[in-house]
């Protein structure tokens, strides 16, 4: 197979890939603890890999068809301005907790992860790549590549941390007791970042725009911060 038709193949790969999942995954509205599993984002990803396994693609050709995808992130990430700016009056209000809560929140996400890792014998590369996990994909990526990690290894865990807060999430806010959306919003984009904040909206525009706010603070402090410090000690 030429070379641009395999590319172009393998694009359209995951288009149909997310429509079969997406399809799946409305299918079982009616049923919301069988619906999280089936979130496109756990079950596309399955059916693109069992496709390059079964075929022997490489997953470096993949993602080299798929480049388009990857520049559209920063762009949907961008986008997320808009429902944001709708309830600018009511995040105004909200200054000091949410701040206090963003700093927590983005935090602990650091230390539990390289906290954990490093208890399991991690290397210093693998630190590095596991750092920013609870960081939008575009934003971990650039951090990655400017402090040594692997890419691959980041992108990885950062779809893996969403899918786990897209799923948990609103089943342990549920169990808490916590119906605020705004609440439920704001962690959800600090600790499940753009694949939370998929499901956040999905909940209202409102919690929705609350957990692009929490997405776009903790993507700025991570991206500020963290690669002083991961220079700093390794």
């Amino acid at each position: 197979m030429k070379s641009w038709l395999l590319l172009a193949t393998l694009l359209a790969l995951t288009g149909i890939a997310f429509a079969i999942s997406f399809r799946l995954y409305q299918k079982f509205k009616a049923h919301p603890a069988i619906q999280a599993l089936l979130h496109p984002l756990v079950t596309g990803p399955l059916l693109v890999t069992g496709v390059l396994l079964l075929c022997g693609i490489d997953y470096s050709l993949y993602r080299q068809a798929n480049s388009p995808f990857f520049f559209l992130l920063g762009t949907a990430t961008v986008a997320l301005a808009i429902p944001l700016h709708q309830q600018f009056h009511h995040i105004r209000q909200l200054a000091s907790p949410l701040m206090a809560t963003l700093l927590f929140g983005a935090t602990f996400a650091v230390i539990s992860a390289l906290g954990i890792a490093w208890l399991l014998g991690a290397t210093p590369e693998t630190l590095i790549s596991l750092a920013p996990k609870s960081v939008t994909t575009p934003i971990a990526l650039g951090i990655a590549e400017k402090v040594g990690g692997v890419p691959g290894l980041t992108a990885g865990i950062v779809v893996f941390t969403g899918v786990i807060g897209a799923i948990l999430g609103p089943l342990l806010f549920s169990k808490l007791g916590v119906t605020d959306e705004r609440i439920i919003g704001f962690v959800t984009g600090i600790c499940a970042h753009g694949v939370g904040t998929t499901r956040a909206f999905e909940i209202s525009s409102r919690c929705g725009a609350f957990s692009s706010l929490g997405l776009g603070l903790t993507g700025a402090l991570t991206a500020l911060v963290l690669p002083w410090i991961l220079l700093w000690f390794f």
